[in-house]
């Protein structure tokens, strides 16, 4: 089975929508699929990451969008117009006609996909925004509580819909660490914290939190664990922040541990992104943060659901960290029946079954 993902990441998307794509990747290789990966070379993008993955690269160059037509909201992250774009793709694709081409891009939408149309079988589209029409056989949409009329009307008749947190595509790590970390939760402490506000963080959210956690009622021996990517603009600013705290605290780049790092940890600050499922999965009790407009309706669900803690102001960190004991072992329950960490097989069941 020949396998194309179209993905990017780059510093204003950030790294998730390539990180789910990975994983969905290495799955279906595992099932014998031949997977190849078609990026555009976006100022932080994860090419170098994919390849050490174990996967090709079709590198595209960045150009001059121009504005024409109705633009979606997301289209200036994309590099090129989705006519340009599906060109570039089309002179990749044509070599070889895939069994299937998985996209997950916010810019991209059914005028790209039905210009690709002879050059794939079929095609599966992973968003989270149901927001824009689309052309394909499968689509996945991991968000917690997704109902299947959000995408009738943008969806053809016969597509798929997998719909929900129980499709989220998780690393196995994470449902091998699940019934440890859920375990070591019957007995709720508070010593370590950890803190990750997605592979990039281009606005510095890192750096506000661990101001304002000087003004936090801690316990003295907490360990604060911050976990950053590589790519972050402001990595050596947060370095520096974290020698000016009053508590043990470590800067950790790049992870690939980071099931065991969540598993071992006892409350979570983090974003509203895809490491939201991570932390589900786990039990891990969360203080979350939006950082990105899209965020906005994966955390207020959860919210509404008492599955987090949702920060509308980072000056409210102090008085929801107080009486963390009061909230951690509710919110932990609920959290861990969102997803069970085998989101990613059930995917490619579905894919193997449609081939």
């Amino acid at each position: 089975m020949k396998v194309f993902f179209r993905v990017d990441a780059s510093l204003k998307m950030g790294t998730g929508h390539v990180m789910r794509c990975l994983t969905l990747a290495q799955v279906l290789k595992e099932n014998s699929a031949n997977v190849e990966f078609i990026c555009r070379k976006h100022e932080g993008n994860l090419i170098d990451k994919i390849h050490s993955s174990g996967f090709n690269v079709h590198e595209l160059e960045m150009l001059e969008e121009i504005e024409v037509g109705n633009k979606l909201a997301h289209s200036h992250w994309l590099g090129a117009t989705q006519k340009q774009d599906a060109d570039d793709c089309i002179g990749i694709l044509k070599a070889e006609k895939s069994d299937w081409l998985i996209v997950d891009h916010y810019a991209l939408d059914e005028q790209w996909q039905k210009r690709l149309k002879p050059y794939y079988e079929k095609l599966m589209v992973i968003d989270d925004l149901a927001d824009r029409k689309h052309w394909c056989n499968i689509l996945l949409d991991q968000t917690f509580g997704r109902q299947q009329e959000d995408y009738s009307a943008l969806t053809p008749e016969g597509c798929e819909l997998l719909l929900g947190s129980q499709y989220a595509l998780l690393r196995p790590e994470f449902s091998k660490w699940r019934a440890y970390s859920l375990e070591r939760r019957s007995k709720p402490k508070f010593k370590q914290l950890l803190i990750n506000m997605g592979g990039v963080d281009v606005h510095n959210v890192t750096e506000n939190i661990l101001e304002e956690l000087k003004t936090c009622n801690l316990p003295n021996d907490i360990n604060i664990i911050v976990v950053m990517g590589g790519l972050t603009p402001h990595l050596e600013s947060v370095k520096s922040k974290v020698n000016a705290l009053p508590y043990k605290t470590e800067v950790k780049v790049d992870v690939d541990n980071m099931a065991e790092i969540m598993a071992n940890s006892d409350i979570a600050i983090g974003a509203a992104g895809s490491t939201t499922w991570e932390r589900c999965c786990l039990g891990l009790p969360t203080i979350q943060v939006v950082i990105a407009e899209n965020q906005n309706t994966i955390a207020k669900s959860l919210a509404r659901n008492n599955a987090i803690k949702l920060l509308q102001d980072i000056k409210e960190l102090s008085r929801t960290i107080s009486d963390v004991t009061s909230w951690m072992t509710s919110v932990s329950d609920i959290a861990r029946q969102i997803s069970d960490g085998s989101g990613v097989m059930r995917v490619v069941n579905v894919i193997i079954g449609r081939k």
